[in-house]
């Protein structure tokens, strides 16, 4: 708590004035710090506007750590995310953007992006697109996570993008009968799929990308990564169009 408010203070008063710089609160008496912070708070009520100066430098600050740790995050696990050899990759596999999208077909914003995103992907040709199934939302999610994977892994990545555009628009409980119906729907054998279902490697993959997540301090869905940037949470067509565009000003 001390650390809190001593940057706090620090900010407060270096929007007051140049002369606070050697100011060292670490060597304050207890008697004072007392004195200390009750001439900040008379400051702070006598000038009420410096709040938002300070809330605002703590804020960048703030932005500033957390960009950082995210980008270190990313160089230790990149291999995982842009290249596991088991999640489904559309888009241009030679992009000069690889975009990471978590994925869990019960969440409304998933399904808001879902369009955003192939619209995106096919209107600029030079991206790569990375699905990683991340069922946090319950039962329904997980069963119809395990279909999509055991369909890319008995059919193939063209019949995993029909499943997952049905299974993105699916409402309802979630059985094997649903998974055959959506399937046919599609032009799928079904029943490879629910005979997929049994193999461990499809619950093995669920895990790896769990243990992913949690690395990556990823809590909900959707979350994104573009190269080496995370946004946790929906984003517009249009943002994702803005960050790709200052990653490829980076490289010019």
């Amino acid at each position: 708590m001390y650390n809190i408010i001593k940057a706090f203070l620090t900010a407060a008063l270096l929007t007051a004035g140049s002369h606070v710089f050697a100011l060292d609160l670490d060597a304050m008496t207890p008697v004072e710090k007392e004195q200390f912070g009750q001439q900040v708070r008379e400051y702070l009520l006598q000038n009420p506007e410096i709040m938002i100066e300070v809330f605002s430098i703590l804020e960048q600050r703030q932005q500033v750590a957390e960009t950082q740790e995210d980008a270190l995050l990313i160089a230790n696990n990149i291999d995982e995310i842009q290249n596991d050899g088991y999640s489904w990759v559309g888009g241009n596999p030679d992009g000069d953007v690889t975009m990471v999208e978590f994925v869990d077909y019960k969440c409304g914003y998933c399904r808001k992006a879902h369009q955003e995103v192939a619209n995106l992907v096919k209107s600029d040709g030079n991206i790569k697109l990375v699905v990683k199934e991340y069922p946090i939302l319950g039962e329904d999610s997980y069963n119809l996570s395990r279909a999509a994977i055991a369909t890319l892994q008995a059919l193939g990545p063209d019949a995993y993008k029909k499943m997952y555009d049905q299974f993105i628009e699916h409402n309802g409980p979630v059985t094997n009968s649903t998974i055959e119906f959506l399937a046919e729907k599609v032009g799928l054998d079904g029943a490879m799929i629910i005979a997929q279902l049994d193999q461990t490697s499809v619950d093995q993959q669920i895990r790896k990308t769990r243990q992913l997540g949690e690395a990556l301090n990823i809590t909900g869905t959707p979350a994104f990564i573009f190269n080496d940037q995370i946004i946790r949470g929906y984003i517009p067509g249009d943002s994702m169009k803005q960050i790709i565009a200052e990653l490829r000003s980076q490289t010019q």
